[in-house]
C-alpha cells in the first residue's frame, strides 16, 4: 500500500527513534476485528511500527509479538465508557479505540458508516473545564488529528493534556522502549534514569 499523504506530512513532524519492525497482516487483523480499518491508520503502522509518540500510545489492531494493549483488548472498555457517559451530545453511533495516554486521555473513531476513511475522531478527556463534557468529536482522521494537535491547529487543545499541543515529538517503538528500560534509561528520552527499573518490563 502506498504511504498515505497524511503520514507523509506527519513524518516531517515525527521522526522515528527508531521505528518498529512489525509487519501486520491487515487481512487477518480486520477479519478478527470484524471491520475494515482506516487507510491512514494502516499506513501509520506500516511506516512507524508499534510504539508511542511521547506519551501518546497508538494501538496496534491485535496483540502481536510486542506485548501491550491493542484495539482488540481495549474495545470493550472504550465502548462501555462511551455508552455509560452518553458519548458526544446529539451524536449516535458506535466507537472503536485507536490510542490513549497523554495523562489518561482516550482516543478512537466514531464508526459512522461502512467507509472507515470517513470516520471522525472521538476523544475522552479526563481533565477539562467544568462546562465541558468528557467526550469531544473532531471531523478528521487519526493521522490528521495528530498533525493538527502538534501544529496547534485546533481552536484549543483537544486533549485534557497539553504535552503535544504545538510540540512535535519523536516516535519510539515498543522494542526500543523495552531496550532502554533494560539498560536503565528513560524509555522516551534515552537518558539515564535511576527509576527505570521501577517500570514493568514485559517478556
Amino acid at each position: 500500500m502506498a504511504e498515505h499523504s497524511d503520514v507523509v506530512e506527519l513524518r516531517a513532524l515525527v521522526p522515528m527513534e527508531p521505528g518498529g519492525t512489525e509487519r501486520i497482516d491487515w487481512t487477518a487483523a480486520e477479519a478478527s476485528l470484524g471491520t475494515r480499518l482506516p487507510a491512514d491508520y494502516r499506513s501509520f503502522l506500516d511506516t512507524y511500527g508499534v510504539g508511542d509518540i511521547l506519551n501518546m500510545v497508538v494501538l496496534p489492531p491485535m496483540e502481536i509479538d510486542v506485548i501491550g494493549p491493542s484495539i482488540a483488548t481495549e474495545t470493550d472498555e472504550f465502548r462501555t465508557l462511551w455508552n455509560e457517559d452518553g458519548g458526544v451530545t446529539g451524536v449516535a453511533g458506535d466507537v472503536l479505540p485507536w490510542g490513549g495516554g497523554c495523562n489518561a486521555n482516550l482516543l478512537g473513531w466514531l464508526t459512522t458508516g461502512p467507509d472507515p476513511d470517513a470516520w471522525p475522531v472521538v476523544v475522552w478527556r479526563r481533565h477539562m473545564s467544568s462546562d465541558e463534557t468528557h467526550w469531544a468529536l473532531f471531523d478528521c482522521g487519526m493521522v490528521r488529528f495528530i498533525v493538527r494537535l502538534m501544529r496547534a491547529e485546533f481552536d484549543r487543545c483537544p486533549l485534557g493534556d497539553a504535552s503535544l499541543w504545538g510540540r512535535p515529538a519523536p516516535f519510539i517503538s515498543r522494542r526500543e522502549q523495552r531496550r532502554r528500560l533494560v539498560a536503565g534509561l528513560d524509555p522516551m528520552t534515552g537518558e539515564p534514569d535511576p527509576y527505570a527499573e521501577m517500570f514493568p518490563i514485559h517478556e
